[in-house]
């Protein structure tokens, strides 16, 4: 037995006593003419990890730096809180439709290449929204960076899933956790600074400079082997899947304010978008050689599980945390400045979660508790902050947002973890994409239906205690984001009550989604971590069926038998 067949099998028998070095990057891989080279060093991976955290820093900076400015620029832009909405929801469907293409395209093109190209997208996106002169402009600007951090949230993770086997994963996810974490906490504050010294245009430019240095980091440090397979692209695939999904995302988006939920309107929206996507169902599983979303994922059940919960998860994290600085903002009263200080709770929770359980994962090769625990901790968090109001303690809504902070850092990467661990190299891009794509389509709806519960119930109250009150108000008025400063006193606590209450609505309704994202975890069957970037690497050193779980590895075996 040669010394590499060894030490695999004592990693697999003993995982806690056999600490398990990175994986090669530039190994041989089936249709690879490149060869294999030496395993990367911890420190190799650390300095092209740098471009890929720095990329995914700009990506989760361009959504958390403008939070807090989106009160002001609505206000300057003349908008409403459908606008203020849209703003947000551009980037996100965007983001959300281009994701499994972008992770399929890894599968086929360089790795490299394709952040790179993504960075430049963000970068063109940014720099229109930084010149904004309308609503209009700034969510078509939007929209643009959106495709952008698509390609950024799913490249990222394909390519630390070809440097890392999925035992050392959990590490580095760690690190993307923390990343994920100061983005989060440093945008508001950045964002907010800006707002109020420099002007709100600045929050779109300040992400430009961070683009070009990761841009050139990646490219002095980022290597990785190019697999050389036929290039079969699926156009119709993609048309109908970023077609249907975006369709029912503008129905979502829009019906309760530009339309009723039930009218002409919505029945068409949403026939074109489920006939799209019937289509692309039959297209991806009868007719496209290399599908976008290969649908043969979905026989495994841990997939299916973790993509159902992500999709929870999307719509607890992004519809309700989304709405938390116009929270304190419109009904706390705060500057955008102290409305960035108020995410230090949650964000510090995210941070210290993130981190210690990727590096508890990695040294033990468990993860289901930590996805379990992630999860009741989400349930926890979202039902104490459905309780909020304008007269809420901040000491309370603190505490809450922490305790949601540290299940969602147990919980986001450890989810693309468990998926890309039953995953074939092959497909690693398709997969790791998918779990991102139903987490950002997640977050697509919980954004657009949470945002238009809380323009029409605000509306609703504003209406009813101006009446009270004896002042006679417009539909404008009431839908419209508010110049709190501006407004008479009595007026002011009118518009602070209303938000407050709207606020604790929301996540009330938030709570349910994030219970069936626990159901989905715990269902969830366990499998050990690989010691090994591949899961036919496994098969091949011979390791028995229990390193690799019966099941699973009954299933690989066939798998690897049918193919030639």
């Amino acid at each position: 037995m040669s010394q590499t067949e060894a030490r695999h099998r004592a990693d697999a028998e003993h995982p806690a006593e056999h600490p398990v070095d990175p994986a090669p990057v530039d190994r041989a891989v089936p249709g690879d003419q490149s060869g294999s080279a030496a395993p990367m060093s911890h420190r190799e991976i650390l300095q092209a990890l740098s471009g890929l955290l720095l990329a995914m820093f700009v990506a989760m900076l361009s959504s958390t730096i403008v939070s807090n400015a989106l009160p002001r620029i609505v206000a300057d832009l003349k908008g409403s809180q459908s606008g203020y909405t849209w703003v947000v929801v551009a980037t996100l469907l965007t983001m959300t439709a281009t994701t499994p293409i972008w992770g399929k395209l890894a599968d086929q093109f360089s790795k490299k290449l394709l952040v790179q190209v993504a960075l430049v997208i963000f970068l063109a996106g940014s720099v229109v929204a930084g010149v904004s002169q309308s609503m209009g402009m700034l969510i078509g600007a939007r929209a643009i960076q959106g495709l952008g951090v698509g390609g950024l949230s799913a490249l990222v993770q394909v390519v630390i899933a070809s440097m890392v086997t999925p035992r050392e994963r959990g590490r580095y996810s760690g690190y993307l956790g923390a990343v994920f974490a100061l983005a989060t906490v440093s945008g508001p504050l950045i964002g907010g600074l800006i707002v109020d010294s420099i002007g709100w245009r600045w929050c779109f430019f300040v992400g430009i400079p961070v683009a070009a240095v990761a841009f050139v980091v990646l490219q002095r440090t980022l290597h990785l082997p190019v697999v050389k397979r036929p290039v079969r692209i699926d156009y119709a695939g993609a048309t109908l899947i970023v077609g249907g999904v975006s369709v029912l995302l503008v129905w979502v988006s829009l019906a309760g304010k530009n339309y009723d939920w039930i009218s002409g309107w919505s029945l068409a929206l949403v026939a074109v978008g489920v006939l799209a996507l019937a289509a692309a169902t039959y297209v991806e599983a009868k007719v496209a050689a290399e599908p976008v979303i290969p649908l043969r994922l979905f026989r495994d059940r841990t997939t299916v599980l973790a993509t159902a919960a992500s999709i929870m998860v999307g719509i607890a994290m992004f519809g309700a945390t989304v709405y938390l600085a116009q929270y304190f903002q419109l009904a706390k009263g705060m500057s955008p400045t102290h409305a960035g200080l108020m995410t230090i709770a949650m964000v510090g929770g995210l941070f210290v979660s993130s981190l210690t359980t990727g590096r508890i994962i990695s040294r033990t090769g468990l993860w289901k508790r930590y996805l379990v625990g992630g999860t009741t901790l989400l349930v926890v968090g979202l039902a104490l902050l459905s309780r909020i109001d304008a007269s809420t303690p901040l000491v309370y809504t603190g505490v809450a947002m922490a305790v949601m902070g540290v299940g969602l850092g147990a919980t986001m990467q450890n989810l693309v973890l468990a998926v890309q661990n039953n995953t074939r190299q092959a497909d690693m891009g398709a997969a790791s994409s998918v779990v991102s794509f139903f987490r950002s389509l997640g977050g697509s709806i919980g954004v657009s239906v949470l945002g238009a519960v809380l323009s029409s119930q605000v509306a609703s109250t504003v209406t009813e205690k101006l009446a009270a009150a004896g002042v006679p108000s417009s539909g404008g008025d009431s839908t419209s984001i508010p110049d709190l400063d501006s407004l008479p006193g009595p007026i002011r606590a009118i518009f602070e009550g209303a938000f407050g209450s709207a606020a604790g609505h929301i996540f009330a309704i938030a709570v349910p989604f994030a219970v069936l994202a626990l159901i989905c975890v715990l269902f969830i069957k366990e499998v050990p971590l690989r010691t090994t970037i591949d899961v036919e690497d496994e098969l091949s050193l011979g390791l028995e069926p229990q390193d690799v779980t019966g099941e699973r590895a009954e299933s690989r075996r066939e798998d690897v038998g049918a193919r030639p």
